[in-house]
């Protein structure tokens, strides 16, 4: 009976697992089938608008041509894979939504993992490989493009270049297909995409050629393409294929900050909401060099939680812990819940219907919805949350998120968050005011608002008090404003401050300085011009192909995040013992993901914008010879410059670590076992994480260096740390106190003077005396000494004073009783030996002739 019942316990498992890909398989047929129920209907709609076209005899092709890729568009758009259909179920929260996921991902391992194509240079086609549809669209196409349709050519290389519609890559024939439509029509996307081919040689398409690559960006970029002028700006700005030219790098990014300026303005009242999607991968896995390693994750950027801490929760858990508050009356957690809802993020949708309930939960605990009237008191802060959460639904009936657009609710909305002085409603109804949304158009009614707004920090309020005032051309402040607006990053106040920069309007021209803020402002509309979205869309679902060739375009034109997420997709040397044959399942990366000498050129493009890990990075390959021949001396230079740059006042310790690791075994640069020890113990006071690796090599070390030292080796052993000098002679106190720095002598701020209390936060009180810093003491003790020496000295003067008058009449007192007292020969009548004044002999005294 055990054994029966133990059989039948271990197939309980096997029969769930069973009903849940059952269930799996008739999800997938479902939408199967609606989506070729619908594909059908397109297909014959367009169909329909294709024959009733009118016919002819074949005398004109270039009509012929687009009846063929019309055709063969409707062939291409029949098709859909398994795998396309397999990634729409996303990972979502719930037993049923986890178990669909981890189900799909089980049949991908299974049965649609195949091996990777590495033949991306045959150019051949083996259209036996193809499916009916593709290889009929495919034919169609081709036989277009020998009448030069410039259609047929272009999907004909997209189709190659990424694997469109199930087409195998084939970059080779992708690349000869924009080379023919750039060359026979100049069009501006194909001369983009030769420069980008030309730029990396990627899949060895093509040699790569810096050189090439700037002359078609360029083609390209003054034909209005937007990506090539990113590109060609970016190059000018660090030197690639060409020399710097910061006029040429300013000229390209102006032209994209011009167009990202008018789409930024083109949305709603306030402009549209600009999402980003700039995000390093590796940050995910806690850095280049993993959690506690990495600049990214330790020092104060580590998470310092503890295993019950929610440092480590990821954005699903956030969310169900804030219900969790919320539904307990937290109000800041529904609050929270609410902007989470808004904003959105890389791994949350934004849902303005969601938003909108979570802030009008918070609302209702502060007010009467119907007549606005005060429901609770203003306790725990309930009426400035209430506030914040009333800017964003007014923001929302005007901007029409979620609901219909009505300027009436929304001004409702504004005035009660203003009676309680929120900065964002004074904002939007100074913005409504401005642009005469709902009320009357009062720019002096605006500005009013804007500079209550503005007093309070709100960058968007003080970016436009900024523009009033530069329209009524008072210069001075209108920078002020926008300089203050430009520390929150805001895309305005760096459009202005470039622009003003560039032309030179009201102080020198900075070309630098307009550069970096137009490159700013271009990068902040990443939506426009940039392939984020998919790159991040196909990293999610496992294309990596795909995804590394997003990331390589932005990568192109500058983005930073792009570059180290290139570099961080081709390393193969993340770390020195690989255990991915530990993985049966586990196969190769594809020859397109290995790549190291194409890995250094991003790695190295990402540290000169000042990523620190890159730069470590950078380091290692020239210490391996990864993709170049290792150079000893240039990876010395990457770890001194990646110890000596800051990232938010963070050092990276991985740099110093290997500094000291060179110096103990003197590989390009002198071995020095001091030095080397200077920098581990560098390494453990930047990053405390460091503790084990740093001891262990410091226990080596000083093994090492007692060996030196007894042997009488020429290396320079560690040397004992000197002792302080606590003892100072009088010179010594009167050096340290002429040279001490005295800023109550010498005040950096004259106004400090003036108003000495007005950062005081009780003046008059015994803050005061807080301020008194070692300086001062030190100066202080010192007079004191200085003091007890003079008094010390007089009073010395007065007691031998004293004492000679004593004397003086000792002898007085001894001639009067005994008579006279016998002169020594040469004295004087009152007993000195030098001649008076009126003597003969006095002259040559004061010469120094007598007496000496």
């Amino acid at each position: 009976m055990s054994f029966g019942g133990m059989q039948h316990n271990m197939w309980r498992p096997w029969l769930l697992v069973c009903v849940v890909l059952s269930l799996f398989a008739y999800m997938i047929n479902a939408q199967s089938a609606k989506a070729t129920e619908s594909q059908h209907a397109g297909h014959n709609d367009r169909s329909e608008s294709v024959s009733s076209w009118p016919k002819n005899d074949g005398t004109n092709r270039s009509q012929e041509a687009a009846l063929q890729v019309q055709d063969a568009l409707l062939e291409l758009h029949s098709i859909e894979t398994p795998f396309q259909r397999l990634v729409r179920f996303d990972k979502t929260s719930g037993f049923v939504g986890t178990t669909a996921y981890y189900a799909k991902e089980a049949f991908i391992l299974l049965f649609l993992n195949g091996p990777k194509q590495d033949d991306y240079l045959n150019p051949q086609l083996d259209t036996s490989k193809l499916s009916k549809p593709l290889a009929k669209a495919v034919k169609l196409l081709e036989s277009a493009s020998k009448e030069n349709s410039s259609d047929a050519i272009f999907l004909l290389a997209e189709m190659n270049f990424y694997g469109n519609f199930t087409h195998p890559r084939n970059y080779k024939e992708a690349f000869r297909r924009f080379h023919e439509l750039a060359a026979l029509t100049g069009n501006s996307s194909a001369q983009h995409m030769v420069g980008f081919m030309y730029a990396t040689g990627i899949g060895g398409a093509v040699k790569r050629d810096q050189a090439k690559a700037l002359v078609y960006h360029t083609f390209a970029a003054r034909a209005g393409n937007t990506r090539s002028e990113m590109t060609t700006a970016f190059r000018h700005h660090a030197g690639i294929g060409t020399p710097r030219d910061c006029n040429e790098a300013a000229r390209y990014y102006k032209r994209v900050a011009d167009k990202a300026m008018d789409f930024s303005r083109s949305g709603p009242p306030g402009g549209m909401a600009l999402q980003r999607e700039a995000y390093r991968l590796a940050d995910e896995e806690g850095g280049v060099y993993g959690e506690g390693a990495s600049v990214v994750s330790s020092g104060i950027y580590a998470n310092k939680g503890g295993p019950n801490s929610d440092q480590h929760a990821a954005l699903d858990d956030v969310l169900e812990y804030l219900d969790l508050m919320s539904r307990k009356g937290d109000l800041k957690a529904t609050y929270s819940l609410g902007r989470l809802h808004y904003e959105g993020s890389r791994t949350l949708r934004r849902s303005f219907r969601t938003a909108r309930k979570y802030f009008l939960i918070v609302a209702r605990k502060y007010w009467d919805i119907k007549d606005g009237s005060i429901v609770s008191e203003d306790s725990n802060g309930v009426g400035k949350i209430a506030s914040k959460a009333a800017a964003y639904l007014g923001g929302m009936s005007l901007r029409g998120e979620g609901v219909e657009q009505n300027y009436e609710k929304a001004i409702i909305w504004f005035r009660r968050g203003i009676a309680n002085g929120d900065s964002f409603c004074q904002y939007e109804m100074g913005l409504m005011y401005l642009l005469g949304l709902g009320v009357r158009k009062d720019a002096g009614v605006a500005a009013d608002y804007f500079k209550e707004s503005a007093e309070q920090d709100w960058p968007a309020a003080q970016v436009h008090l900024g523009k009033l005032f530069l329209d009524q051309g008072d210069l001075r402040p209108a920078m002020r404003y926008f300089e203050l607006a430009y520390r929150h990053g805001h895309i305005e106040a760096h459009y202005h401050l470039a622009e003003i920069n560039n032309n030179g309007v009201g102080r020198e021209r900075s070309c630098p300085l307009a550069t970096a803020s137009y490159k700013v402002v271009a990068e902040k509309t990443e939506t426009l011009h940039t392939s984020f979205e998919e790159a991040n869309r196909a990293y999610d679902s496992g294309d990596k192909e795909t995804a590394l060739i997003g990331y390589m375009m932005a990568a192109e034109q500058g983005y930073e995040a792009a570059q180290a997420n290139v570099a961080y997709m081709l390393d193969e040397h993340k770390s020195i013992v690989s255990l991915s044959w530990l993985i049966p399942w586990k196969k190769k990366a594809s020859s397109f993901l290995r790549n190291a000498g194409l890995a250094l050129v991003y790695w190295t493009r990402s540290a000169k914008q000042s990523n620190i890990d890159s730069m470590v990075k950078m380091g290692d390959y020239y210490l391996g010879g990864y993709g170049i021949e290792a150079d000893m001396e240039k990876a010395a230079t990457c770890y001194q410059t990646a110890q000596e740059m800051q990232q938010s006042g963070q050092q990276s310790a991985q740099a110093m670590w290997n500094l000291g690791w060179m110096h103990e075994n003197g590989i390009g640069v002198d071995q020095d076992y001091h030095l080397a020890k200077r920098y581990y113990d560098l390494a453990l006071e930047t990053n405390q994480e460091s503790y084990l690796p740093v001891k262990l090599s410091l226990l080596k070390l000083r093994m090492r260096s007692f060996w030196n030292t007894i042997t009488n080796g020429k290396i320079n052993s560690i040397q004992p740390d000197p002792e302080p000098n606590t003892y100072r002679t009088w010179s010594d106190w009167l050096a340290n106190f002429l040279e001490d720095e005295h800023p109550y002598y010498h005040s950096d701020n004259d106004d400090d003077i003036l108003e000495p209390h007005i950062h005081d936060p009780m003046p008059g009180g015994d803050d005061y005396y807080d301020e008194v810093d070692e300086g001062m003491l030190e100066s202080l003790i010192i007079l004191g000494i200085a003091g007890a020496l003079a008094f010390l000295v007089y009073y010395r003067q007065l007691r031998l004073q004293t004492h000679r008058r004593a004397m003086e009449q000792q002898r007085q007192a001894d001639g009067q009783a005994g008579g006279e007292v016998p002169v020594a020969p040469g004295q004087q009548p009152d007993g000195g030996f030098f001649p008076p004044p009126g003597h003969p002999d006095h002259g040559q005294w004061v010469a120094g002739g007598v007496g000496h």
